[in-house]
């Protein structure tokens, strides 16, 4: 019986409070400013696209960095939250670059949400041509020569074996 009013009390007081929480919810929501700028990847080349999530923008709102120009956030369905893709200049410096995000006039910056990487200088690696050299057939050739001299002789060394 002690049991059985226990857990009785103890369903109340979760369902109570169940029923509280959207009251709660609901009057933070009055007052939403964005937070949580979160920027993927983090590190990326001078060129690329990067995704901006702000939490707390339900209206949208602008990204702006000195690596790439503003950038409009849009609402994603449902949600509290404001997504926006970016592209990285070519010209961008290398280095930790912040995040500035303006939603429903109220600002929030990540100071390091991401770094850009500066590029390699591609070449030809040391190819001079494209295929096989000349020398490089040559030395295929002889290597080719040399397995068959090497397989004939060991053929007849085989061959001479089964006589005695």
């Amino acid at each position: 019986m002690r049991t059985t009013r226990a857990l009785a009390a103890a369903g109340a007081a979760v369902a109570l409070a169940g029923l509280a929480a959207p009251v709660a919810v609901a009057k933070d929501g009055m007052n939403i400013s964005p937070s949580n700028i979160v920027v993927l990847p983090s590190v990326i080349a001078r060129g690329g696209q990067l995704t901006i999530t702000v939490d707390g923008c339900p209206s949208g709102g602008t990204a702006t960095s000195d690596a790439f120009s503003s950038t409009p956030l849009t609402q994603v369905t449902g949600t509290n939250t404001a997504r926006g893709t970016a592209v990285v200049s070519t010209r961008a410096a290398t280095g930790a670059h912040s995040v500035t995000v303006n939603c429903s006039s109220k600002t929030l910056t990540n100071p390091a949400a991401f770094t850009v990487i500066g590029g390699v200088r591609g070449g030809l690696g040391g190819s001079s041509s494209t295929g096989a050299t000349p020398t490089d057939m040559a030395i295929g050739g002889g290597l080719v020569g040399l397995a068959v001299i090497g397989g004939g002789v060991f053929w007849m060394r085989r061959r001479s074996e089964r006589r005695i």
